[in-house]
C-alpha cells in the first residue's frame, strides 16, 4: 500500500514538474517571439545644421565645444565690413534715383501746365520718364533691402534651444553661403526610436505605454507609442533604366524578420538622466492602448443608454455617463497610460527639464 502511494506521488510530481517546464517554455517561447519589444532601440533627436547665408571671414565666436545654447543666442559673427559698404553704396544709388524722379516730375508737370504750347508727343515723353525713373527708385529700395538683410544675415544665431556639437567654429575661418559650419542637437526633440520585428506589431497600437530602459542608466523611462512608420524599403527591388521594376531573382529559404521603426514620446526623464542621441536602448510595449479604454468606454456607455427607459432621457443621459466614467475608470486601473501621459506630451517638449 504505501510502495503504491509512493508512486502515485510520483507520478503527479512528474506531471507537476512537466506542467510547470511546459509553462515556463511557453512564456519563455512567447516572450522572446512574440511579445512586443526590442533591444534595438535608439535615442534620438533632430540635429540642425547652421549654415550662413552670406559668405566671409568670421570675426567673432561667442560659444563653445557642446555647450548649451538658446533660440536666439548668438553663436558668431561674419566680417560685416562689405556688407555695410554694400549697404551705403545701394542707399547712395538709390538717392541718386530719387532725385532722377523728381526731375522727371517737375519736367512733366510744367509741360503739363503749358498745355497746347507743348507738343502731345513731349508730354508723353516726360510722363515715361517718369515712370522710367519711379521703377528704377523701386528697384534701388529693393537693393537698400537686400543690402541690409545681408548685413543682418553676417550675426549667426540659435535656431533652436539645444547643444552645439564638438566642433564650433574659429576665429579667421572663412565661411560659405549655405555650408553647413556647425550643428545644434534640438533639446526639445528626444525621442526614442525602437525597431521591431514585423512579427511583433500585431501588439503595438498608437499611445500604449512603453518601458524603456537605456543602456547603462538604472532606471527606466517612461513613454507611450507616438507613431509607426508607414513604409520601408525594399532592398530587393531596384529602379532599372526602362523604369520597368528590376527585382533580386535570389531568395532564401530562411527569411528574416523585416524591423519596422516605432517612434516612442518620451512623457517624464529623471533631472539626472543624461539624455544624448545615439544611446542604445531596449523599449518594451506594455498595458493596454488608451484606444481600447476609449472603446470600452464608449461601449459600455451605449449598454447603459440602450438599458435606460426613453420615458426619462435625462436619467438616461446620466446613467451613461456614469457608466463611461466607471469604464474609464476601469480602462486606466487596467491598463491606461500613466499618469503624465497625454498631459505631460503637450507640457513636456516646453520644459527644458523635460529634455
Amino acid at each position: 500500500m504505501k510502495k503504491t502511494w509512493f508512486s502515485v506521488g510520483q507520478i503527479l510530481l512528474t506531471l507537476v514538474v512537466v506542467v510547470i517546464a511546459a509553462v515556463v517554455l511557453w512564456k519563455v517561447v512567447d516572450y522572446y517571439m512574440f511579445a512586443p519589444w526590442t533591444r534595438d532601440g535608439h535615442v534620438r533627436a533632430d540635429v540642425i545644421q547652421v549654415a550662413p547665408d552670406v559668405s566671409g571671414l568670421i570675426t567673432e565666436v561667442n560659444v563653445l565645444d557642446n555647450q548649451q545654447v538658446k533660440r536666439g543666442e548668438v553663436l558668431f559673427v561674419i566680417d560685416q565690413a562689405r556688407y555695410t559698404l554694400a549697404l551705403r553704396n545701394a542707399q547712395a544709388t538709390a538717392q541718386q534715383r530719387r532725385a532722377t524722379l523728381d526731375q522727371a516730375r517737375r519736367e512733366d508737370a510744367r509741360n503739363r501746365t503749358l498745355g497746347n504750347l507743348v507738343a502731345r508727343e513731349a508730354v508723353e515723353e516726360t510722363h515715361s520718364r517718369v515712370e522710367t525713373a519711379a521703377a528704377a527708385l523701386a528697384d534701388a529700395e529693393v537693393a537698400i533691402d537686400t543690402a541690409r538683410l545681408n548685413l543682418q544675415r553676417t550675426v549667426i544665431v540659435s535656431p533652436v534651444d539645444g547643444y552645439l556639437n564638438d566642433r564650433a567654429p574659429r576665429v579667421g575661418e572663412f565661411v560659405s553661403a549655405g555650408r553647413a559650419v556647425l550643428s545644434v542637437v534640438d533639446m526639445h526633440s528626444f525621442r526614442v526610436d525602437g525597431y521591431f520585428e514585423e512579427t511583433k506589431l500585431r501588439g503595438i497600437d498608437i499611445g500604449q505605454p512603453v518601458d524603456i530602459k537605456v543602456m547603462g542608466e538604472p532606471g527606466v523611462l517612461r513613454g507611450h507609442v507616438q507613431s509607426i512608420v508607414a513604409a520601408i524599403e525594399d532592398r530587393d527591388r531596384q529602379q532599372s533604366q526602362n523604369l520597368l521594376p528590376n527585382v533580386n531573382p535570389a531568395f532564401s529559404w530562411v527569411r528574416l524578420a523585416q524591423r519596422i521603426p516605432v517612434r516612442v514620446a518620451l512623457d517624464e526623464i529623471p533631472a539626472d538622466f543624461r539624455m544624448i542621441a545615439g544611446r542604445t536602448a531596449t523599449v518594451s510595449v506594455a498595458g493596454m492602448g488608451p484606444s481600447i479604454g476609449r472603446r470600452s468606454a464608449s461601449n459600455a456607455a451605449s449598454n447603459a443608454a440602450s438599458e435606460t427607459p426613453a420615458s426619462n432621457p435625462a436619467s438616461g443621459m446620466r446613467a451613461a455617463s456614469a457608466s463611461a466614467a466607471s469604464a474609464g475608470a476601469g480602462a486606466s486601473a487596467t491598463g491606461a497610460p500613466r499618469a503624465g501621459g497625454a498631459s505631460s506630451l503637450a507640457t513636456g517638449p516646453a520644459s527644458g527639464a523635460s529634455r
